[in-house]
């Protein structure tokens, strides 16, 4: 038991293969300051005198000798390697580690033993009292999510606590957590259901003003999930006279009025998930809202805009031959998506995806730092695992050739210079994916966001 309320915490987001500042693919331009750390560290409670150090292990290493009392780790399933490396290490000093995120929250079990606790599910009210807990040698083994949370009256994260020259930018905001939207695939329904969560629109707007920032990132996962909700905040944004990026589904673009206060709103740049140039893939996958035959018209409609898009198509769904990679590649050339994104489905623990594979005995490995969007951990359907690996990369390269590089810009005309540099940065990563495929290179150690809650997404 501790005798005052005095405490070193460090905040670490651990490395993964992809994010690593040293052998990593991304550039640290290519990367925006992460709000987890910032949140946590702004939850910690008054009565608490508290000296906090964050840690994103992709941009700066951890120190030797950290000195701390407690540490908290986010942690995905593609750093769960090395966040267990780290805690083992920690813990053979003697300090006490706490484990949360994403993959602790889908696979409890799996983390347990490599933590002194672990959190499970979002962590707004759970934190704080574990804090109180250790400061009163209660601690138990581990703490979940309050039933009723919610996301009104939390005080803004301490984003002055991370180096805003180690980033793109720091001015990384958050309305809403969750999906209403069931994808076999993604974790967010599974680690924490399909009910929506909301910031009050007037603290968003107070957090923005606080920085005056006239170029924003919103990371929430479907900033439309709720469409009136989405609607009031689109018409705060507007005095702001801001530039805004975001997340949002297809959907979108079906809502013309929607979109068109979306822009207003400043709106200059969408990711959305098109997963799949196939009907079957989609609709096994819980994500048959999206149509195929409409991904170019949901391209021209955010043009028309002046709103950049990077589709995401991902490989090895079960209905996937060896042709849909050049076949998905050519499209996304021919529709003259700015950014278009590669993945190799990935069933990580806990989504009915890997429950199914697990099932069917097609799941390869549990490495999970192989877990990460780029590496093959089960059994294809149609190909072998060489092939996607191998269709996978030709993908990638033949998109940001230079030739198809150039025919989408000039056929996008959408703020020309932001897309050069963004294109040239994903030329840089489709140019050398090959050279991260065998992750020997991090051998015992171990980023979407990446944006993890210690226990949230």
């Amino acid at each position: 038991m501790l005798v005052k309320n005095d405490i070193k915490i460090a905040l670490i987001s651990p490395k993964g293969p992809l994010y690593h500042h040293r052998g990593g693919i991304f550039k640290k331009s290519l990367r925006y300051a992460p709000l987890t750390l910032t949140t946590l560290a702004s939850l910690i409670p008054e009565s608490i005198n508290a000296e906090v150090s964050l840690y994103d292990e992709g941009i700066e290493d951890i120190p030797n000798n950290l000195d701390a009392d407690l540490v908290g780790m986010t942690v995905i399933t593609g750093s769960a390697k090395r966040a267990y490396t780290l805690a083992k290490q920690f813990r053979q000093k003697g300090i006490t580690v706490v484990l949360g995120g994403p993959h602790i929250t889908l696979a409890p079990e799996d983390a347990a033993s490599n933590a002194d606790t672990i959190v499970i599910g979002y962590s707004e009210d759970t934190w704080p009292k574990l804090l109180n807990d250790f400061i009163n040698g209660s601690l138990k083994r581990r703490y979940i999510q309050e039933p009723n949370i919610s996301l009104a009256n939390r005080p803004f994260p301490k984003r002055e606590l991370l180096n805003s020259k180690h980033y793109l930018t720091t001015h990384v905001f958050e309305a809403t957590r969750g999906c209403v939207h069931t994808c076999d695939f993604c974790v967010v329904p599974s680690a924490w259901g399909t009910k929506p969560y909301q910031k009050p629109i007037h603290e968003i707007i107070g957090d923005i003003k606080q920085h005056w920032a006239k170029r924003i990132i919103f990371i929430d996962l479907n900033i439309i999930a709720d469409k009136d909700y989405a609607a009031k905040l689109f018409e705060s944004l507007i005095p702001l006279k801001l530039k805004w990026y975001g997340l949002s589904t297809t959907l979108l673009v079906k809502d013309n009025s929607l979109l068109e206060l979306a822009a207003r709103s400043g709106c200059s740049g969408l990711l959305m998930g098109f997963e799949s140039i196939t009907p079957e893939n989609l609709k096994m996958s819980r994500k048959g809202f999206n149509a195929p035959e409409k991904y170019g018209d949901i391209v021209m409609a955010l043009h028309k805009y002046n709103i950049t898009l990077q589709a995401c198509f991902t490989f090895g769904m079960d209905s996937d031959s060896p042709e849909v990679f050049m076949k998905t590649a050519r499209q996304a050339v021919e529709m003259n998506i700015d950014l278009p994104r590669f993945a190799i489905v990935t069933p990580f623990p806990g989504t009915p995806l890997y429950s199914r594979l697990d099932s069917e005995g097609r799941i390869t490995t549990k490495n999970w730092e192989l877990y990460d969007g780029q590496h093959v951990v089960f059994k294809p359907v149609n190909m072998t695992p060489d092939d996607l690996l191998a269709g996978h990369e030709k993908a990638w390269k033949y998109t940001y050739s230079f030739s198809s590089i150039w025919k989408r810009i000039i056929g996008s005309s959408v703020q020309i210079p932001i897309s050069v540099m963004a294109n040239l940065g994903y030329r840089f990563y489709a140019n050398h994916l090959h050279d991260y495929y065998n992750c020997d290179w991090i051998t015992g150690f171990t980023s979407l966001e990446n944006k993890t809650i210690l226990g949230s997404t």
